[in-house]
């Protein structure tokens, strides 16, 4: 094993301020953090972040908040107390980027709004994630992952044409808004660094909405309705438009997706099936040929699957080079060789010692890579040490705590 130094993050030196609870402030912190962006995150001391008791816990913290706020410094703050405000308003005039995921207007009523900051630090970056954005009509409502996604399009188009539309199985909305947040963090700290840096620089505010996150997702929908006058359905498994890509079932009950909607894959396909007839059929020779027959391709298709396993099908298709997978379980996913060989798993302990496998960071970067400094903190695990670099004695940090500022 190497005994080397790991190499500085990509965002070593960046200082970062999270005022925000739940998942899309978070996750977008928590990506930059992984990438050795400093980040301090800001609690409330009755109880912190509900994602601290979201799901499965042990002794009392839930297993995915050690993977949410890993590397962050977690420090306490009542922001009911002006105290407690002038200490994160200090903070902030200290971050390259502040990450918010608040109801528009409760930052600007702390005094910590991004014109606010703006004027006493004009290179300061906000990354603001809300339901709506910062404007427009329904910026005051509340905002959830799942009501982006319906709004933005995406449940409109998931599941079956005879059911009511379903949701994926985690929160996509709010972490795809997160990722749009760590973009635009990305493209104004370059703006900023570009123009001055950290003292001369030109900061800006990255406004996110979950919806239009969701919204950006959604390939030619807009188009296809402004000039075809088509509204995207659902369409269960398969992929609307472009045939053969589905689910399917073998015959010891798996789930296998199978694409062979290039040309050349959709007759590799049916030779490989057996079906000479589909393979020679002139009118299937073209994706725009197959799309009128999708349901009897389909049915060809899941009546060869019937008659595999699970291996001698993804066997045949492998040899036949046609694109297809085994839909995975994290039980699939943590012994499969492609898994193992991209280590896509770390080994850590908990503070008590019991080891847990938490999921590696991506991307990989061949200079820079992220890595885990330590799992998601304690409640207010770093309150002293972040008070005293702001010049906070003992004897002050104790009083504050006193006054249950902390």
């Amino acid at each position: 094993m190497s005994t080397a130094t790991p190499a500085p993050g990509a965002l070593a030196g960046i200082k970062v301020l999270e005022l925000g609870t739940l998942i899309a402030g978070p996750f977008c912190a928590r990506m930059l953090a992984e990438f050795g962006a400093d980040v301090i995150k800001v609690e409330a001391p009755d109880g912190g972040d509900p994602i601290r008791q979201w799901r499965i816990l042990k002794d009392g913290t839930s297993l995915w908040w050690s993977v949410q706020s890993r590397n962050k410094k977690s420090i306490t703050l009542n922001m009911k107390d002006e105290r407690g405000r002038a200490i994160a308003r200090q903070l902030a005039l200290e971050a390259d980027i502040i990450i918010e995921n608040y109801r528009p207007g409760v930052l600007e009523k702390w005094g910590i709004g991004y014109e606010q900051v703006k004027a006493l630090n004009p290179a300061a970056i906000m990354v603001r994630l809300s339901g709506f954005g910062q404007t427009g009509p329904m910026k005051d409502q509340p905002g959830f992952g799942a009501i982006g996604e319906s709004m933005g399009g995406l449940r409109y188009v998931s599941g079956h044409a005879d059911r009511p539309p379903v949701r994926v199985g985690v929160s996509i909305g709010d972490s795809v808004a997160a990722l749009h947040g760590v973009i635009g963090a990305m493209m104004a700290l370059r703006h900023r660094d570009a123009t001055g840096g950290r003292v001369n620089g030109e900061g800006q505010m990255v406004d996110v909405a979950l919806y239009e996150s969701v919204f950006n997702l959604m390939e030619s929908l807009v188009p296809e309705y402004d000039h075809a006058g088509v509204v995207r359905e659902r369409t269960g498994g398969a992929l609307p438009g472009i045939v053969p890509s589905n689910t399917y079932t073998t015959g010891d009950g798996e789930n296998i997706v199978i694409a062979g909607n290039g040309d050349a894959i959709f007759k590799r396909l049916m030779l490989a099936m057996g079906r000479i007839d589909m393979a020679g059929d002139a009118q299937l020779a073209r994706n725009d040929g197959r799309v009128p027959r999708s349901a009897e391709i389909d049915e060809a298709i899941q009546a060869w699957c019937a008659t595999q396993s699970i291996d001698s099908a993804l066997a045949t298709l492998k040899a036949a080079d046609v694109p297809a997978g085994k839909i995975y379980s994290v039980r699939d996913m943590m012994s499969d060789p492609q898994f193992l060989a991209r280590e896509m798993f770390e080994q850590h302990r908990f503070s008590d010692g019991t080891p847990v496998k938490m999921p590696a960071i991506t991307p990989k970067l061949s200079a820079t890579p992220g890595r885990t400094r330590w799992l998601g903190p304690t409640l207010g695990q770093h309150t002293d040490e972040v008070l005293a670099s702001l010049g906070y004695d003992a004897e002050a940090i104790a009083a504050l705590r006193q006054a249950q500022v902390l």
